[in-house]
């Protein structure tokens, strides 16, 4: 594929000045299933083609994130694929024995997997290292026990291939990743060659523009419909973090931190018997992908206390419902306008929902941030001023529901939460517009 030429025309190049291989590393970072594991063949099969130019046999090693798996992909990926070639017939020969395997080309050059442990790769030369996968490495013991191997050999070149880790175990990546882009900022002509295809962190990920901004195999090996079935994978089973990390090759949090409202607050809150005692305010809420939206109620009990409930909620079912129930429900019950945070997809049905009728009341991001906190602290305070009739889709979004920074401040993080939290932010918002509007008539009412 293109990309695959590109690395390896830039990858290999000769320094005029000496003679040799230009760059003694080499770091790729790219999505899943573009061909990063099938570049390395090559790069292998023409190492042994010119050894006498690079100072004779080769010797190259293959790891990943262990042996087995090192061993595994080796076999199925590499000596498959040789055997496959017609032009590699006669020319190579393969030993398979554990703890010896290895692939032997004609020049005497060698090719197999190893462990990745503090001692392998000690004892011999090195030319090639290919540590593939590196996201699964904790540490720099495999460069530091190659690096010495490779140290009188004027053409070897360490090889680092990966998709990104996450930013909570992938430290070691991370840290190339990261010396990789002021590399290739700084405009560095020294000896590492750093490559990525990644999306923006603001990027939307169920965009095929996205897509093709950060996929390089998208039109070759991997088509827009397989990348959408991921997609609706990932958000179906409450795992976008999957999606973002494996095809968009994006940094994420695995830990996504503690619970913001604790488990026990909440189920004090709950209150099956809790009705609505005044004018009603609503907000309504959309997923990041467009897939799923929820509206929220909320509004004073005669205790003076906030009621707030989800009215509705489709997961999977996109948007269009949103056009005839929110008018429905605000023409009927309520003269308040209808709260939402204007950016991504709610934003988008502006325009149709004010058609239809709908008063809508867009929220800024000082709105949102005094809106969460504001619903942390009527939640945990005593005496608790808010209450729920325990709805399982919203006593989920509220296990799930993280922070986001915003300043000073926070707002309820959407992109990387591990469950769709649409429900706890409608609430939020529910609630935020009711105070918005409360007149204030006794000590019982509050205002954010």
């Amino acid at each position: 594929m293109p990309w695959q030429q590109h690395v390896a025309d830039v990858a290999l190049e000769i320094d005029p000045a000496t003679g040799n291989l230009a760059y003694r590393e080499v770091w790729l970072t790219i999505p899943r299933q573009s061909g990063k594991t099938t570049l390395i063949l090559p790069v292998v099969v023409l190492r042994s083609a010119i050894s006498k130019y690079l100072g004779g046999r080769q010797r190259m090693l293959y790891a990943a994130q262990t042996r087995n798996d090192a061993r595994s992909k080796w076999e199925e990926d590499f000596v498959e694929d040789l055997k496959a070639a017609r032009k590699m017939r006669g020319k190579f020969a393969v030993k398979l024995q554990t703890g010896s395997e290895h692939v032997r080309f004609l020049d005497r050059s060698t090719f197999g997997p190893i462990a990745t442990t503090e001692k392998a790769g000690h004892g011999k030369t090195l030319d090639l290292g290919c540590l593939d996968e590196v996201f699964a490495q904790t540490d720099d013991r495999v460069e530091q026990a190659w690096r010495p191997a490779m140290l009188t050999r004027a053409n070897a070149q360490f090889w680092g291939v990966s998709t990104a880790g996450t930013l909570e175990a992938s430290h070691y990546l991370l840290s190339k990743v990261k010396a990789g882009r002021r590399i290739v900022e700084g405009g560095s002509t020294g000896r590492i060659a750093y490559f990525e295809w990644s999306a923006e962190d603001d990027a939307d990920p169920e965009s095929p523009a996205t897509w093709r901004s950060c996929m390089p195999a998208l039109g070759f090996t991997v088509t827009e419909d397989t990348i959408r079935a991921e997609l609706e994978s990932a958000v179906s089973g409450n795992n976008l973090n999957l999606f973002l990390r494996a095809y968009l090759n994006r940094w994420v949090d695995r830990d996504l931190g503690e619970q913001v409202i604790p488990a026990s607050a909440w189920a004090a809150c709950r209150d099956e018997e809790s009705e609505l005692a005044g004018e009603p305010a609503f907000a309504f809420d959309v997923t990041p992908l467009g897939s799923t939206a929820a509206i929220a109620v909320a509004g004073q009990r005669a205790d003076g206390s906030m009621h707030v409930e989800v009215v509705d909620y489709r997961p999977g079912a996109g948007t269009d419902w949103l056009r005839t129930r929110l008018p429905e429900l605000a023409s009927r019950w309520s003269s308040l306008p209808v709260a939402y945070d204007p950016a991504g997809p709610a934003g988008e049905m502006r325009a149709e929902l004010e058609a239809a009728g709908v008063i809508l009341k867009p929220m800024s991001s000082r709105d949102l941030a005094q809106a969460a906190g504001g619903l942390l602290t009527a939640v945990t305070q005593e005496p608790r001023r808010l209450a729920h009739i325990g709805q399982p889709q919203l006593d989920a979004a509220v296990a799930a529901g993280r922070k986001r920074d915003l300043g000073d401040a926070w707002a309820w993080r959407r992109r990387t939460s591990a469950a769709d939290i649409s429900p706890l932010v409608a609430i939020t918002a529910a609630r935020w517009n009711r105070l918005a509007h409360v007149q204030i008539t006794s000590a019982n009412v509050y205002v954010v």
